[in-house]
């Protein structure tokens, strides 16, 4: 079966404003992001990609425009089943304010239990980008062949979701995982069983560095993570 590269999108303004963007529209990669975006035809350069399935969202959209002008022969399709989780009225609010929110506690220690008001549960999510995953690898082996080689441009809820899957993990442990803006992850599928290859690689360490007493310098978007034990919900915005 096909190995599926995972990438999500370059560094929004949704995420350098601490705003949990969801399907709001307009939402578009920052500077950062954009150059990001930039960057990803050279490190894919050796992958012979057999096509990219994207979100439908404009950030994911962006992110791949580089990599789709340096290849125009590679097929895009667009998967609404990998677009971002359906975060319902908490869509364009701040994280800082999210924080308070009773529900925060559920979406990180019990994420599998966690439904957002007027949008969708977690567990909905996974299923939807799982199932988008097992059919784009039925579709891409039967018109590609097994060792064929494809990529997802989504976001950081997802890849987790779907990290999660890979490796056999419960949805309650999915916060454990890490994806940054335009990381890249590989999951090599076989008939038994799924390989994770690669996990939410960026070549940048800068987000490892210890965050300055007093500042918010060293890791951004993230940088709770390692000090509350809480993770980014949406993703974050990665180093600075």
């Amino acid at each position: 079966m096909p190995t599926l590269i995972l990438v999500r999108h370059g560094r929004s303004t949704a995420n350098t404003a601490g705003v949990l963007a969801g399907w709001t529209p307009g939402v578009a990669l920052d500077e950062r992001g954009t150059a990001q975006a930039a960057a990803l035809p050279g490190r894919l350069a050796a992958l012979p990609l057999a096509a990219a399935v994207t979100s439908p969202l404009q950030r994911c959209q962006e992110t791949l425009a580089p990599l789709l002008a340096a290849r125009p022969e590679l097929p895009l399709h667009t998967d609404e089943r990998i677009g971002e989780c359906h975060y319902g009225d908490w869509s364009g609010r701040k994280l800082a304010e999210l924080a308070d929110e009773p529900l925060m506690r559920v979406v990180q220690q019990h994420p599998s239990a966690a439904a957002f008001p007027g949008g969708e549960s977690m567990r909905a999510m996974q299923a939807r980008a799982v199932d988008a995953v097992r059919d784009w690898n039925a579709r891409i082996e039967e018109e590609h062949g097994a060792d064929a080689v494809y990529l997802m441009c989504s976001h950081g809820d997802i890849i987790k979701a779907l990290v999660a899957d890979a490796l056999g993990m419960h949805l309650d442990l999915f916060q454990r995982i890490s994806a940054e803006p335009c990381s890249v992850t590989a999951v090599r599928y076989t008939q038994l069983r799924p390989f994770v290859v690669r996990l939410g690689d960026t070549g940048d360490f800068g987000s490892l560095a210890p965050r300055e007493e007093g500042t918010g310098e060293g890791r951004t978007g993230d940088a709770d993570e390692g000090r509350t034990g809480d993770a980014e919900v949406g993703g974050g915005a990665g180093a600075p």
